[in-house]
């Protein structure tokens, strides 16, 4: 059950995945999974709980094997510790007492892949700063990371994915313990990045709102399904009644997107932005 639009561009693909399915025992994620994606596109992962969006990525990092289908990079097999792939996990606290930097922390996405001790070139030094100056992040650079607070630790964990000018960068709710100011901030670098590196951009959320004017397409999963297309395409209320096997409305107000439930769903909320 899939609806394809054309890519916006006719480049090499950064990330192919085809007729791709992944159950685990009698759990069906998805089946038939195919998606072509373009340097410099904006996709948007949503769905209900447990429908696979950080499975996903996590199949895309190398972590997770596919029941069926393949998922290249670039042309070539995806596999772990990929240096063309910046990665932005969902929000975790650090331990405490981690002795870490805050600017360590960033370095390692830009040296972390590197064997032996890193030397501070003039370049890496310029790409420090650009980065701690989009994340806001000069006054906290020399705290240890057990010191920040999540939306500080979250700036600075996009920063690190970003850093070294990935091909794709996934991120996985990336702006979850962010306010709406920083919200705002690092769905920025991510647009910026993507459009001076090229970089494709897979971003999980359950709110499409702060990031709807730089969505190029949805990919949206339930049910063991998944629609593909533009945000116009894929959320309106046929679609995801369908998706979801019961009526749910989307509604557009003053620019934003809610989805309501209109029957109580096991996997899918009476009200939720998306």
């Amino acid at each position: 059950m899939t609806q394809t639009t054309a890519p916006l561009r006719t480049q090499t693909p950064v990330l192919e995945i085809t007729n791709a399915t992944l159950a685990f025992g009698d759990k069906l994620l998805w089946s038939g999974l195919s998606l072509s994606v373009q340097p410099e596109e904006f996709i948007a992962v949503i769905g209900a709980n447990g429908s696979g969006k950080t499975t996903l990525l996590k199949a895309i990092l190398g972590e997770e094997t596919l029941t069926a289908g393949s998922i290249r990079l670039a042309g070539a097999p995806v596999g772990r510790g990929s240096a063309r792939i910046g990665y932005i996990p969902q929000h975790r606290a650090s331990e405490n007492g981690t002795p870490m930097r805050a600017r360590d922390l960033l370095r390692l996405g830009l040296e972390g892949h590197r064997f032996g001790l890193p030397w501070p070139t003039r370049t890496a030094k310029a790409k420090m700063n650009h980065v701690l100056d989009c994340i806001d992040g000069h006054g906290l650079a020399d705290q240890p990371v057990s010191n920040l607070s999540g939306g500080q630790l979250q700036r600075f964990r996009v920063g690190q994915a970003v850093i070294g000018n990935p091909d794709l960068i996934l991120a996985d709710e990336p702006l979850s313990a962010l306010d709406l100011h920083q919200q705002a901030s690092v769905a920025a670098l991510l647009d910026e990045e993507r459009r001076e590196h090229h970089s494709a951009v897979l971003f999980v959320t359950h709110d499409v709102n702060p990031i709807l004017t730089m969505v190029d397409r949805v990919l949206y999963l339930a049910n063991g399904k998944f629609r593909i297309g533009t945000p116009d395409e894929v959320l309106r209320s046929d679609v995801l009644s369908e998706l979801y096997g019961t009526p749910v409305d989307v509604v557009r107000n003053q620019g934003r997107i809610v989805v309501v439930g209109t029957q109580q769903h096991d996997h899918h909320p009476d009200e939720e932005w998306v």
